[in-house]
């Protein structure tokens, strides 16, 4: 074992000490309270199989047979979300043949960030991770299951799943992905396109006919944005079936791969002798995993958030300072864009999971002895799974060379030799900065501040051409009190225009912009944020402000004089609070923590 994970590790668990005894003591005492659908009353457990067949209805009544919960995102607006309409109906009958029941217990809503970019609906998005995790808990509040498998892929879903789930930390828990479309659009293209409109030299049907190219049917978004991050931390943290993450929907692999993730929960039960609740397999040593995984395959920065609140709902407490120190230590294996040219099934087809996680177990970069749902340790998913001649699945061992060293490397001859994400700090604050979509001498940006309260101000600002020179855009009121903290994607191809001119420009703000992060430079999450005080708010029009990724820091060059008599601004976010459901979320803006705390709503425990 690398001397610094095991010195993070053993950080985080004597941090989080006597909040993870306490979540244990809980999820303990809900195993030991029995099965409490057996305990219900007879009107209870009527009404929780009165719409079942004669035979599940049978098996729900003598209460021996376990009863899996389905945990389901579908809607058919969402193309990473369609393939779920069909996995219902492959759960109940998997569960079926082992002897057993399977129900809905409960949908959780799913919104697409691609659709919301730009828009007013963008400012619920965050805080659509916490409703899931809300409507997970009311999914399995009927106390009449034994386990439960999730649907879902998204940017906020899993995450929300994860924390609904910790809740029923003594429940077993099996994640289903749905898996990828189809490569579409050459994604470099696609953001060239992008570009080209926002320099008024693509029409409008230009774009749209180049992105349907690139969302073209079923399946999660092919960049290595936070959905495919999310699948690839499922399966690190061993939540997901062996090398099951990036298979596509629609095939035979993908609903065998369905179907065996239904029979694998209901084996985990306290029914059988594999017990194996979610709340003990996410200890501390998994989330190190995870993170070490965000780090090696250039992920989302979403996760620097959503890691955080997913830990601290199973008593783990994660800070900035251990994804930065771990970052030090893991190099980037692979390049998927938009690190890269590669899209996710190519990274697949080049080895994808397997070959990443044995070669960071190889480099004692992993725990290899964690509890996964597929057994004892994260050698076992050193493995690709293939169809049997009667269908069903088997694992191969995976290859130990990468299929195309353009896309995955092994740790010998990495792409760098440090993660693809930093943290900084300095007079503005705190942020995260996606350094491996970024060209090294980009790395670090030093430039006078142009300052907007809003991305529609900076739009407008480019079209003017007020930006043409070197500048650092800072767009502030973006945090999670202000208005939600969106994503701030539209503002990518307007930089990535000023930057192609020859330009050092940076972004710097407290929204997000999440695995699509680019080749601007950007520190992002800044926090304190602007609605907080924090210092973000004191900046001006013409400071000099310094993005300093290799030293980690991120400045602002004016006198400490003048700058410790400044106020800090406000801004009038009357028009964030009401239309498209935002006057629902007044109360999430009013009580949510900072991003570097998760972002959340809920009390750590």
């Amino acid at each position: 074992m690398n001397a610094r994970i095991a010195e993070v590790t053993e950080r985080i668990a004597r941090r989080s000490h006597d909040r993870r005894a306490r979540y244990l003591d809980r999820i303990d005492q809900a195993a030991a309270s029995g099965r409490r659908r057996s305990g219900l009353g007879c009107a209870n457990q009527a009404h929780a199989f009165a719409a079942c067949g004669p035979a599940d209805k049978l098996r729900l009544k003598d209460g021996v047979a376990p009863n899996l919960a389905i945990v389901t995102a579908y809607n058919d607006m969402l193309s990473a979300h369609q393939p779920y309409e069909r996995f219902p109906a492959l759960i109940r009958e998997a569960a079926r043949a082992a002897g057993a029941t399977a129900q809905v217990a409960g949908g959780v809503p799913a919104m697409c960030d691609g659709v919301t970019q730009g828009e007013a609906g963008m400012e619920l998005s965050l805080f659509s991770r916490d409703v899931i995790a809300l409507a997970t808990a009311v999914a399995l509040s009927h106390q009449t299951f034994d386990a439960a498998v999730y649907l879902g892929v998204c940017d906020k879903i899993v995450p929300g799943l994860v924390i609904g789930a910790l809740a029923f930390g003594h429940l077993p828990a099996v994640f289903i992905p749905a898996g990828p479309m189809t490569s579409g659009l050459d994604n470099h293209e696609k953001s060239h396109v992008r570009q080209l409109h926002a320099e008024g030299k693509a029409t409008r049907a230009e774009l749209l006919a180049a992105e349907m190219k690139s969302y073209h049917g079923p399946g999660t978004c092919t960049f290595y944005g936070t959905a495919n991050t999310n699948q690839m931390l499922m399966e690190i943290m061993g939540l997901h079936l062996p090398g099951s993450s990036f298979v596509n929907p629609g095939t035979s692999l993908r609903d065998a791969l369905t179907a065996e993730a239904a029979r694998r929960a209901l084996a985990l039960t306290a029914l059988g002798n594999s017990y194996t609740p979610v709340g003990r397999v996410l200890d501390e040593r998994a989330f190190v995993n995870g993170i070490v995984g965000l780090h090696a395959t250039g992920g989302s920065t979403n996760l620097t958030i959503h890691l955080i609140a997913m830990a601290a709902a199973g008593g783990i407490a994660l800070t900035w300072d251990d994804f930065a120190d771990l970052a030090e230590v893991t190099p980037l294996l692979a390049r998927v864009y938009p690190n890269g040219g590669a899209d996710v099934n190519h990274f697949h087809a080049a080895g994808g999971m397997a070959f990443v996680i044995g070669e960071l177990l190889g480099a004692g970069l992993l725990h290899d002895d964690t509890r996964t749902v597929w057994g004892q340790g994260l050698r076992d998913y050193v493995a690709e799974p293939t169809l049997a001649a009667d269908g069903s699945v088997i694992w191969r061992q995976a290859a130990v060379a990468s299929g195309d060293s353009a896309i995955l490397r092994g740790v010998a001859a990495p792409f760098q030799p440090t993660g693809g994400l930093r943290v900084l700090e300095g007079d503005l604050g705190r942020a995260v900065m996606k350094t491996s979509a970024v060209v090294p001498e980009r790395h670090m940006i030093e430039a006078p501040a142009r300052v907007f309260d809003s991305q529609e101000a900076l739009q407008a600002a480019f079209r003017a051409g007020e930006l043409d020179r070197d500048v650092v855009a800072v767009v502030r009121f973006q945090g999670p009190r202000a208005n939600g903290m969106p994503e701030l994607h539209k503002l990518m191809p307007p930089l990535g225009v000023l930057q192609d001119r020859g330009r050092r420009v940076a972004l710097v703000t407290d929204g997000r912009l999440s695995g699509a992060s680019g080749k601007v430079p950007a520190a992002i999450h800044v926090t304190p944020e602007a609605a907080d005080g924090g210092p973000i708010a004191l900046l001006r029009d013409g400071d000099i402000v310094r993005v300093d990724a290799p030293a980690g820091r991120l400045d602002v060059l004016v006198d400490p004089a003048d700058w410790a008599g400044r106020t800090p601004a406000e801004a009038d976010l009357s028009a964030n609070a009401a239309g498209v459901g935002r006057e629902l979320f007044a109360a999430f803006r009013n009580t949510v923590g900072p991003a570097d705390a998760g972002a959340a709503i809920f009390a750590a425990g």
